[in-house]
């Protein structure tokens, strides 16, 4: 099995997240809706980000252990995009009628544009998001490893004394 170099690899990932910018730079830039057909190439890509480390980690071994168990990880979104759909129209059109970006603005502008709402909502996304981050961060190390060939072991861990050293008795 040939195994690439850590160049090699650094620069396909690089030209990689360079080619979805700018497909989002793109899209962005399009005037009004998408036609039909670049809106499957959107709806691809974006299940193909939800598709990423967390579920290979989290569906994979989960269903090692529960036959069932991963059944929520795909059956939720699902179920969503085919009966949410409504929902998330309305969400869009406050979000446009509004200009709000982000998830703390909309919650907080349902609630008297309250600065305060919108920080705890901040704070509650970024402590949330920490796993994730995370697990996508283990994912990158792993899939690195396995196509260089080089083992990326982690860092030794420090066992941790107990009982403190004893003095010398001078």
């Amino acid at each position: 099995m040939m195994m690439l170099s850590g160049g090699l690899v650094a620069f396909i990932f690089l030209l990689y997240m360079a080619v979805l910018f700018g497909i989002a730079f793109w899209g962005d830039r399009q005037p009004g809706e998408f036609n039909p057909r670049l809106r499957m190439w959107v709806y691809s890509l974006s299940l193909a980000v939800w598709c990423t480390s967390w579920t290979f980690f989290g569906a994979v071994g989960m269903s090692a252990g529960q036959v069932w168990g991963f059944l929520p990880i795909y059956l939720g979104p699902v179920l969503l995009f085919l009966f949410g759909w409504r929902l998330y129209a309305r969400m869009i059109a406050i979000s446009k009628q509004e200009n709000i970006t982000s998830i703390a603005d909309f919650i907080a502008s349902r609630y008297g544009k309250s600065q305060s709402l919108a920080v705890a909502v901040t704070l509650l996304c970024l402590v949330s998001v920490l796993p994730y981050i995370a697990l996508q961060l283990k994912g990158i190390v792993l899939g690195y490893g396995l196509l260089t060939a080089s083992p990326v072991s982690p860092a030794p861990s420090r066992k941790r004394c107990l009982v403190p050293p004893t003095l010398p008795w001078w």
